[in-house]
């Protein structure tokens, strides 16, 4: 219904809905579209009681300890259909303490990249382009790291993509069968091994490294260059 104004205009202001991202970041929930409020991660939310979350093992060769990596989660509108899991914290423990500073200031940074909300998938390629000077080390299985920090960035990775916030890449129909197709033809070839991520690690022993994949997978078949890993060829 239309209002005549009869007094005089001094002032006026937009009224517009505030959207989800800056609302976020003002730390305040915001109103969904079936009158709940959407609980967002933003730096003032509290920590719970009780945080669930999963404990990694990192053993490299440049070490006879171990290193583990825990990573906790938070449940956003817990029993919603806007449920959401996010990392909270980050944890590492480990007897070797040649490195307990700077895992300290890691574990700390990552953690408040997590709390501070929105994507922190970032982290995994910043992580993993760290590189030692004294150089990197091939873990079970043949796949190369360049550093302790990357192998961290990497386990950063594997739980993001079991939370759900990094789609996992999946090779498709024809590239497992075009990759077992070629084991099956060098079936034999190599010693058999576990990378740690329950994938198989059976690769001959003069394979190469795959610059896509990491892995010391990449051996010559039909006069071209194929990684027996994720399927990459040389010839497309």
């Amino acid at each position: 219904m239309a209002k005549k104004i009869e007094s005089r205009i001094i002032d006026y202001e937009v009224v517009r809905p505030v959207p989800l991202q800056e609302a976020a970041a003002e730390g305040r929930a915001t109103e969904g579209p079936v009158g709940q409020d959407i609980e967002h991660m933003h730096e003032q939310l509290e920590r719970p009681e009780s945080l669930e979350g999963y404990t990694y093992k990192i053993k490299t060769p440049l070490s006879e300890h171990a290193l583990y990596v825990t990573i906790n989660d938070v449940v956003l509108n817990q029993g919603t259909e806007h449920e959401l899991r996010r990392p909270f914290e980050i944890f590492i423990n480990s007897k070797n303490m040649d490195h307990f500073q700077w895992i300290v200031a890691l574990t700390r940074i990552v953690s408040a990249v997590f709390r501070k909300g929105g994507d922190c998938t970032f982290l995994v390629e910043e992580l993993r382009s760290v590189f030692d000077p004294r150089g990197g080390y091939f873990k079970r299985g043949g796949r190369f790291m360049p550093s302790l920090v990357a192998e961290i960035g990497d386990v950063i990775e594997t739980h993001l993509k079991e939370i759900g916030m990094i789609e996992a890449e999946a090779l498709d129909e024809h590239q497992r069968r075009f990759v077992e197709q070629k084991r099956a033809e060098l079936e034999g070839g190599g010693p058999s091994a576990n990378d740690g991520d329950g994938k198989r690690g059976t690769y001959p022993e003069h394979a190469r490294l795959c610059t896509k994949c990491n892995t010391k997978a990449l051996v010559q078949m039909d006069g071209c260059l194929t990684c027996l890993n994720c399927g990459d060829s040389k010839c497309g």
